[in-house]
């Protein structure tokens, strides 16, 4: 049977014990082929409220036997002997219990799927109840006051009203873990049974043809009797009341009344200004870009006859020139090559790109000869990185490695500067991780679920992360997974450099 059917299986016997149906629950429970600890420690809790104590005893016995470090195991087990009145095997397995805590004061089974506490103090009491029952009322005594001791809230009154039962000789009540508390499947591997449909239904958001109800790739196109002879002229170039150019350079906008080109757009120039900006339209939108950008075209096909051009109004999409003068040319074109309109002269910047490798790859423009905290400070700024978290390095001629970027190094950067093209490379050293402690393994532990981590005593185990005071996350023989911190001790100094 696969992992996958166990689960589901499971699932669905816990689901019968929510809604108080245990005999569903404990047939699906023993109907599983490949089962688990924790499967058979809930199929022995369903036989023992059921109050089959030998049926409970043999699915405990195989729980224990699957986990032998399942305290809660040997401690239903012990309260399944009581009632079966064998009182030296009820004695042993508490002891047994109380053994696995190690020293804590309770264990939280809530991480592996069982909503309960075993607190030593309840063991201890149990352990109390036996030994009276054995007519030991001294050492009962003892193992109450130690429990006693051991209290850590006062929900636990019943302790108290048991050493006065002692002193007078009396027995008392036997703590039971509550009827219906059973180990859960992890809920994430549960989600994960459910078919997920990751595209949806296809929904019509917008259509010519009204009621259109269709969900395929291409909704409903209305039929057209009166097919025209020749091709209309596109709609678009209603706009094109100027002259079209090609754009050269890319520009980036400075202010709201810049529109953004890039090189090879097509624009229509309506104005151009003394000061050398043009009012174009770009895309169905209106701006202004320096005219030196940009290119005449010779060869554009324009419709024979003047285009009526209809005034605009609020609601056109491109909106009305400015009716103010064009602003000054913006500042920061380093590095880019513009054509003089009037002598058709190019004009070079001294500014190149930076192409920047980090976890994705990004492009600054930095001026020619800027000095190493310049260029730091523009590459944080854009990473939206503190600066002093940053690494700068780049491939120098001639070296085989990479070489960190410093004010000294900064004359051979940028004589590595290729057709105003320059790559470094950017690591980020905050956060950075700290090696890994080790610890060794005490005790052999066997997997009982998939998220365990199983190892053998004497193995040495890479701790990854701290899941809570009770668990960590590890590896060992290249596996990873969660395992008890009970069962490691941390390595010494010379172990660790081993």
């Amino acid at each position: 049977m696969s992992f996958v059917s166990t689960l589901r299986q499971w699932d669905e016997a816990v689901a019968c014990v929510e809604q108080r149906d245990p005999e569903t629950a404990l047939r699906i429970f023993l109907n599983i082929e490949e089962k688990t600890s924790k499967i058979f420690f809930n199929i022995g809790c369903l036989y023992l409220n059921n109050n089959e104590f030998d049926e409970a005893e043999k699915a405990f016995d195989r729980s224990i036997g699957k986990d032998e470090h399942l305290a809660a195991a040997f401690f239903q087990r012990g309260v399944t002997f009581y009632k079966k009145e064998k009182f030296e095997e009820s004695l042993l397995d508490f002891h047994q219990a109380f053994k696995q805590l190690r020293g804590n004061q309770l264990i939280d089974y809530k991480p592996l799927g069982l909503r309960y506490k075993l607190y030593a103090c309840e063991v201890l009491h149990n352990i109390g109840l036996v030994q009276a029952q054995l007519g030991k009322w001294e050492t009962a005594q003892e193992n109450l006051l130690t429990a006693l001791s051991l209290r850590a809230d006062a929900k636990f009154s019943h302790i108290d009203h048991a050493l006065e039962a002692i002193l007078k000789q009396k027995v008392f009540p036997l703590v039971e873990i509550r009827a219906g508390l059973l180990f859960k499947p992890n809920k994430n591997y549960v989600a994960e049974l459910e078919k997920k449909d990751y595209l949806g239904k296809a929904k019509v958001v917008a259509s010519v043809v009204p009621a259109d109800e269709f969900s395929g790739f291409a909704p409903l196109q209305p039929q057209v009797d009166d097919v025209p002879s020749t091709p209309k002229v596109p709609e678009v170039l209603r706009v094109f009341e100027g002259e079209p150019h090609t754009v050269l350079y890319e520009f980036y906008p400075e202010t709201k009344e810049e529109l953004a080109v890039s090189p090879g757009n097509i624009v229509f120039v309506f104005q151009k200004g003394d000061d050398n900006w043009a009012s174009v339209v770009f895309n169905e939108k209106r701006g202004l870009v320096p005219y030196n950008f940009l290119k005449p075209l010779d060869n554009v096909t324009m419709p024979s006859k003047p285009l009526q051009i209809e005034p605009l109004n609020e609601n056109d999409d491109i909106p009305a020139p400015p009716r103010r003068a064009p602003p000054s040319r913006p500042v920061g074109t380093e590095g880019l090559k513009t054509v003089n309109a009037e002598t058709n002269n190019t004009m070079e910047f001294s500014g190149c790109i930076v192409k920047v490798h980090f976890q994705f790859t990004i492009a600054i423009r930095i001026a020619h000869g800027q000095s190493y905290g310049v260029i730091l400070q523009t590459i944080s700024s854009k990473l939206k990185l503190p600066a002093s978290t940053l690494t700068l390095c780049y491939a120098k001629e001639g070296v085989d490695e990479r070489v960190n970027l410093e004010d000294s190094e900064m004359e051979s950067v940028w004589n590595s500067v290729k057709e105003n093209r320059l790559t470094l490379w950017c690591s980020a050293t905050e956060g950075k991780s700290v090696p890994h402690k080790k610890v060794v393994a005490l005790y052999s532990y066997d997997s009982s679920t998939p998220e365990d981590l199983d190892f053998k005593q004497g193995n040495v185990i890479t701790v990854l992360s701290k899941v809570n005071d009770e668990w960590l996350e590890g590896q060992c023989n290249g596996k990873v997974g969660i395992f008890p911190s009970s069962f490691v001790k941390a390595l010494n100094g010379n172990q660790q450099s081993e």
